[in-house]
């Protein structure tokens, strides 16, 4: 008993150390709003005093696109796709709580309806009345649940890559990237707030894209950096087990929004399929997929995803294709 005993507390011992050396800091937080906010970054504050990063770019007299950007990720995601619409649109980005310069929601609320308080608020301080909206991964799902449920605020609805359709009994399961791998089960997740490698945001990027060129150590620095922001790491694990209320997906009939859906081919997250059943179900839908992206289309393919977003919101805001037209 005394050599088990010697044993286990050796091995304590070792795992104490091992966790010692291998821990990952927070990153710091005034030296990511100086890196990542800088003088375009606005922020608009909840009813209970979150503070939700923003920016507000591109034509302030332009219909406007409201941005969400998917799990771990940050509203830099969709500036490849600002860089080629802010002539013609009003392009309003932000940090989804639990993400980038926003950190966690005070109420640890990563359900939609929690969500929806970040997006609420963004609304109100840029003053817009009616907008499209455009989603990734999560964002999308985020977006299409606030289609449902605020229908008349919302001129148009993108859906990139998004979570959020119905499964079908027998579909193919997606393959789960690192990061995601990691994050499914309970110890994964408090590991993960105390110890996140940088190679595991570069491979897990690297599965999710199919040109790896777009990989570049600025991406991969602003993931891991932003994911170690005070509060983030511990929000990731609690959106891994929130309630993401599959019952809404059976709703997706009723969205008559005018929704244009993009996908990759090579997505390993969300796989092609999702992209059919969101087709299938809402009524007023057209797809897309591009044969060689995977599950970042805005930032794997900027132009042909802001060209095809471009002739829609030209086709379904009537009172704007001359101007529209004219500023291409």
């Amino acid at each position: 008993m005394r050599k088990i005993g010697v044993f286990l507390g050796f091995l304590a011992a070792l795992l104490a150390v091992a966790f010692i050396v291998l821990r990952t800091p927070d990153s710091d937080a005034a030296a990511m709003h100086a890196k990542y906010g800088g003088s375009a970054a606005r922020f608009a504050e909840t009813s209970d005093g979150m503070l939700v990063h923003y920016r507000d770019q591109g034509c302030r007299e332009c219909p406007a696109v409201i941005l969400l950007h998917g799990s771990n990720s940050s509203l830099q995601t969709f500036e490849p796709l600002i860089a080629n619409l802010k002539d013609r649109y009003r392009l309003i980005s932000y940090d989804q709580p639990g993400h980038g310069l926003t950190g966690p929601h005070p109420r640890d609320e990563y359900s939609a309806k929690g969500m929806f308080e970040a997006l609420e608020a963004v609304i109100d301080a840029t003053g817009v009345e009616r907008f499209a909206i455009a989603g990734n991964s999560m964002g999308g799902w985020i977006a299409w649940r606030y289609g449902l449920a605020m229908p008349d605020k919302i001129s148009g609805l993108v859906l990139i890559n998004a979570s959020g359709a119905p499964k079908a009994p027998n579909a193919k399961k997606p393959r789960l990237y690192l990061g995601a791998q990691i994050m499914r089960h309970a110890t994964g997740r408090f590991l993960a707030q105390h110890i996140t490698p940088r190679f595991v945001f570069e491979r897990s990027l690297l599965e999710n894209v199919v040109d790896d060129t777009i990989v570049t150590e600025t991406m991969v620095d602003r993931y891991w950096e932003l994911l170690r922001y005070p509060g983030n790491r511990r929000a990731a694990g609690q959106r891994v087990i929130a309630d993401r209320e599959p019952q809404f997906g059976r709703r997706l009939s009723e969205l008559t929004l005018p929704t244009l859906i993009l996908w990759g081919a090579h997505d390993p997250v969300t796989l092609p399929y999702n992209a059919v059943t969101f087709d299938e179900m809402i009524p007023n839908s057209r797809l897309v997929i591009f044969d060689d992206v995977g599950h970042l289309t805005m930032e794997e393919a900027p132009s042909r995803t802001a060209a095809l977003i471009d002739d829609f919101l030209i086709e379904i805001l009537p009172d704007e294709p001359d101007r529209l037209q004219h500023a291409r």
